[in-house]
């Protein structure tokens, strides 16, 4: 009785006699889209290029399917790494055709980067500006987006581009071996040539993993600590005259803060007359450090390091060298040195001044090395304070919910 009335409930419920006609079949759900990819050895630049199409809402539940089947990968939305074709309208991102020769200048001429593209650089050139909008829940076009978009392909998509399309970092033998790039460990996944088990699926996967984890920890330094650093950066040398008469000190509120860049930077599109040549920041431990600013970005060499005959001693002892009280050390190759307070770090810089230029003025200085940074969207704003309003909020919550296979 109790079933009875239930059913006659439910019957009422939905306006139709039980028996009444036959129930409308369900719509069948779109299939999974598919991203087509070779199987075998993998390399860096297709897991990357496969993770970040996953960061797309459109890719986010794609399948990756391995394989060289031409009839297979024409049933796929996207292809990358394989199939001898670059074709974005169709979506497919080859890059070992001979016809090819893209760079990112080539397709985005706004852009100063001529290493050329593998499929990471690809799909990164494509639609790079979509996924950071979406990490950060911000428009493509706004300018933070722009930022961390070229950031992200200088320091981390070029180099993954290059070293599969075997273009050196420089000219002439290396003095040492690089061995652990990340495009080197993602080799490293691959089965050893003597495994019994030649499968790599599973390898691929972990090989996600390794890569989507990268990216998002590169992605999240650079927007959180990269950045913000910049604002503390500019208002030091807009204050480098407080500091010392010579308007080369700089004196930052807080060390490792990530300023070597920001100076280039900021000395072209402030036009500083005179090259910055020391930077001052207190440590962890609340003692202060004085450090040379690197001849170049790229460089170990410094402009201006600290005296030769300080190098290498500590303490008392390099106390009574310097005259100076509080000496810490300062490092074999003079790049920088420490004291216990900020105004014994502030002597060691003037004495460092004084050495260097017999204690002439500063106009005996060497002019701005010929390194220039980009064009980009930093260089356009008159200040880099508005630009960081817009930070005061957090990625959303929701962004970072992500496992390292590129689900978010």
């Amino acid at each position: 009785m109790r079933r009875a009335a239930r059913l006659m409930a439910a019957t009422v419920g939905t306006g139709r006699a039980a028996g009444s006609g036959p129930k409308r079949p369900r719509p069948e759900p779109d299939p999974a889209p598919r991203i087509g990819t070779h199987d075998g050895t993998f390399h860096c630049d297709e897991v990357l290029a496969c993770y970040l199409l996953r960061l797309l809402p459109r890719y986010r539940d794609a399948e990756v399917v391995r394989t060289r089947d031409p009839q297979r990968l024409a049933q796929c939305d996207v292809v990358v790494d394989v199939g001898g074709e670059y074709d974005p309208e169709r979506h497919r991102y080859d890059h070992h055709q001979r016809s090819f020769t893209q760079s990112m200048r080539s397709l985005r001429p706004d852009k100063p980067w001529t290493t050329k593209l593998s499929s990471a650089g690809l799909v990164y050139c494509h639609f790079g500006s979509q996924i950071l909008a979406g990490l950060l829940g911000q428009p493509e076009d706004g300018p933070i987006v722009k930022v961390l978009y070229d950031k992200l392909y200088e320091n981390f998509v070029q180099e993954i581009d290059a070293i599969d399309n075997g273009i050196a970092q420089a000219e002439g033998e290396p003095r040492y071996a690089l061995t652990t790039t990340l495009s080197a460990r993602v080799g490293h996944l691959n089965p050893r040539w003597n495994d019994p088990n030649q499968d790599t699926e599973a390898g691929f996967k972990r090989a996600m993993e390794l890569v989507g984890g990268e990216f998002m920890d590169r992605f999240d330094y650079y927007h959180r600590a990269w950045l913000p650093a910049r604002v503390l950066v500019e208002d030091a040398i807009r204050r480098r005259f407080e500091v010392d008469v010579s308007g080369v000190v700089l004196e930052l509120p807080q060390g490792g803060c990530p300023w070597k860049e920001h100076v280039f930077s900021l000395e072209q599109e402030l036009a500083l007359p005179d090259p910055l040549q020391l930077v001052l920041f207190p440590d962890r431990s609340g003692q202060w450090r004085v450090q040379s600013v690197p001849a170049g970005p790229h460089t170990f060499q410094s402009r201006l390091p600290l005296p030769e005959p300080w190098r290498g001693v500590r303490d008392e002892e390099l106390s009574q060298l310097t005259g100076i009280p509080g000496c810490v050390f300062v490092h074999a190759s003079g790049f920088i040195g420490g004291n216990r307070t900020r105004e014994g770090a502030l002597e060691m810089a003037r004495r460092t001044l004084a050495q260097r230029h017999g204690g002439g003025s500063v106009e005996q200085m060497s002019p701005l090395p010929s390194w220039s940074p980009q064009k980009g969207p930093l260089a356009q704003w008159g200040g880099f304070q508005g630009l960081l309003l817009g930070m005061a909020e957090t990625v959303p919550a929701q962004h970072m919910e992500w496992d390292r296979s590129g689900t978010l």
